[in-house]
């Protein structure tokens, strides 16, 4: 179960990204990361998506791996798609190199694989690029997903508004009876407003039925240094202070210096989400044509995938 995962303080969670809907990406990722050990899947809330994570876990021989679908409110950065305005756009081509998830190709996004992280919208010289809010209907999404048959439902709680953040937790606990997940950070909150959104939203939660994500910096994990990772400790002492009955996540920022700089820091956690940084550091050979037939580039990967699983 997952709640056994969680409680053996071991679990790794591959974030695929709440935006990211590009199935073949997600196949190979699933199944990489599957074979390299990990239990612990977030993917976007798509049934095209949790089709190709089922079909790599099968591939890959895994039958007790669990499944997480995120979704957030309007605003939140990780439903957030990239928008060129084409009026001031001199296609420099500064955001196509800038992409991590090579969503953007001579000035043109490819929304299925844009993740929202902003990366475009801050290099961009004459300011062309913007965000449009996708996020979804959970009474339309959730309740084929869950027939499907998902572990974990995750809230990117990370906007102002309260009421919104409020009526869709409501609709995911009314209709969902597994573990929880509410991802938020300190962005747009102040440390007391981060705590009050987190103790509300568990006040009628049973024990250890939910995981805080502690997101330090979201979708910033592009580099493996301790400095990176930094805020991803800093958030997590502010809910571990609480002494909530929560599980705890480490994310935002997050590579292969987490684990160790936590210990530090005596941060009692009992998972690590990597996303931007687990992608990152596969790419290279998940992108080939070839992928995953060439045993030489899967194992290459392979090897890569474990390294961080295990740190």
């Amino acid at each position: 179960m997952l709640k056994d995962l969680l409680e053996a303080k071991k679990c790794f969670k591959l974030v695929c990204g709440a935006g990211n809907e590009d199935a073949a990406e997600v196949e190979k990722l699933v199944m990489l990361y599957a074979k390299a050990g990990c239990k612990f899947f977030d993917l976007s809330a798509n049934a095209e998506i949790i089709d190709a994570a089922k079909r790599a876990l099968e591939s890959a021989g895994v039958d007790d791996a669990y499944l997480c679908v995120s979704v957030g409110i309007k605003g939140d950065p990780h439903v957030n798609k990239a928008v060129i305005d084409y009026d001031k756009c001199i296609s420099c081509y500064s955001c196509d190199a800038v992409c991590p998830q090579n969503a953007i190709k001579y000035a043109k996004v490819k929304k299925f694989r844009c993740i929202g992280c902003g990366k475009c919208a801050k290099i961009c010289p004459k300011g062309a690029i913007s965000y449009i809010s996708e996020e979804k209907n959970l009474e339309e999404i959730l309740p084929p997903l869950i027939q499907k048959g998902i572990d974990c439902i995750e809230l990117h709680a990370m906007g102002l508004d309260d009421r919104e953040i409020e009526l869709k937790w409501n609709y995911i606990n009314e209709n969902f009876d597994g573990i929880l997940s509410i991802c938020t950070s300190r962005g747009k909150l102040s440390d007391e407003k981060l705590v009050q959104r987190i103790k509300n939203l568990t006040a009628n939660r049973k024990p250890y039925t939910t995981i805080v994500q502690a997101d330090g910096f979201p979708m910033s994990g592009g580099k493996d240094d301790f400095k990176t990772t930094l805020q991803t400790v800093a958030t997590a002492e502010i809910v571990q202070n609480e002494n909530l009955p929560v599980y705890l996540m480490l994310s935002g920022g997050t590579n292969t210096k987490t684990a160790h700089l936590a210990k530090m820091c005596s941060i009692d956690y009992h998972g690590i989400a990597a996303g931007s940084f687990a992608r990152k550091i596969v790419r290279p050979y998940i992108s080939r044509d070839d992928f995953p037939l060439n045993e030489f580039i899967f194992n290459k990967a392979l090897n890569i995938a474990k390294k961080l699983v295990e740190s």
